[in-house]
C-alpha cells in the first residue's frame, strides 16, 4: 500500500504518520504543499497533525488553499481514501471536504492528554479492524475540537452512519472534553471515503507509548 503525508507550513505529526504506517508495511512519502497533484498509484491521503499557518485566522483556514488541496479533492473524488487527523480533520472541514466546523475548546485551553473514545460505527474502511462500541484509547491535543454542525445536517448525517467516533470515559460514558456537539470525536463524508478525528492514532502505535489501539485504526486502510 502506498500512503502520501502533505506536508504544510507548520504541520508536525508528518513523521509520526509515516512511522505508524511504515510499522504496518505501507511505503509511504511525505509530500510538500506545494505540489499540485496526488502522485499516481496512492492508496491514501493523510493530512497529519499540527498547526498549519500558525493556526493563523482559524485552523486550516490559510491551508484549505494550498496548492495540493486542489489535487486532494480531485483524489476524493475519484473515490481515493483521505484521512485528516487534528489540524488534518480542520483543513478538511475548511475545504468543504467534511461537513460542519471547528470552534475554540469550550474551556478555551489548549487539551494535551489521553482520552477514550467510543467506536459509532466500524462499516466503513478506517475502522474495519476494530469492533462496534469498542472503547479505544487514543491522545487528544488541540485547542480547537470543539465540532458543530446544524441540526439538519447532524440528522442526515446519524442516517448515513457518518458519525464514527464519540468521546467517553473507560466504561462508554459520555465524557467529552472540549464541548463538542454530541461529544462528536470523528467523521466521514456520505460516501465513506474521506475521515477526519480529532484524537491522534499515529501517537498510540506502541503500547511503550501508552497505547497501540491506534495501529489497528489505521491498520483498516491496508486491507
Amino acid at each position: 500500500m502506498r500512503v502520501v503525508v502533505v506536508q504544510f507550513p507548520g504541520t508536525n505529526c508528518e513523521f509520526d504518520t509515516r512511522y505508524a504506517f511504515e510499522r504496518l508495511g505501507a511505503k509511504v512519502e511525505i509530500l510538500w504543499h506545494k505540489e499540485r497533484e496526488i502522485p499516481q498509484g496512492s492508496d491514501l491521503v493523510v493530512l497529519p497533525g499540527g498547526f498549519s499557518y500558525g493556526d493563523y485566522l482559524r485552523s486550516g483556514a490559510i491551508a484549505r488553499f494550498s496548492p495540493i488541496m486542489e489535487g486532494v479533492r480531485r483524489f476524493a473524488q475519484k473515490g481515493g481514501y483521505v484521512l485528516g487527523i487534528c489540524n488534518g480533520f480542520q483543513i478538511l472541514l475548511e475545504s468543504h471536504l467534511l461537513p460542519g466546523a471547528m470552534k475554540r475548546n469550550a474551556n478555551l485551553h489548549f487539551i494535551s492528554k489521553f482520552h477514550h473514545i467510543k467506536v459509532l460505527h466500524n462499516d466503513n474502511k478506517f475502522l474495519s479492524k476494530t469492533r462496534k462500541g469498542e472503547i479505544l484509547y487514543i491522545p487528544i491535543a488541540h485547542a480547537e475540537g470543539n465540532y458543530y454542525v446544524d441540526d439538519e445536517e447532524l440528522k442526515r448525517m446519524h442516517e448515513r452512519g457518518q458519525i464514527l467516533l464519540q468521546y467517553c470515559d473507560a466504561k462508554g460514558e459520555y465524557a467529552n472534553p472540549n464541548g463538542s456537539l454530541e461529544a462528536i470525536a470523528g467523521i466521514c463524508n456520505e460516501q465513506k471515503n474521506v475521515f477526519g478525528l480529532m484524537p491522534h492514532p499515529e501517537r498510540a502505535c506502541e503500547p511503550l507509548l501508552g497505547s497501540d489501539d491506534g495501529l489497528r485504526m489505521l491498520q483498516g486502510f491496508l486491507d
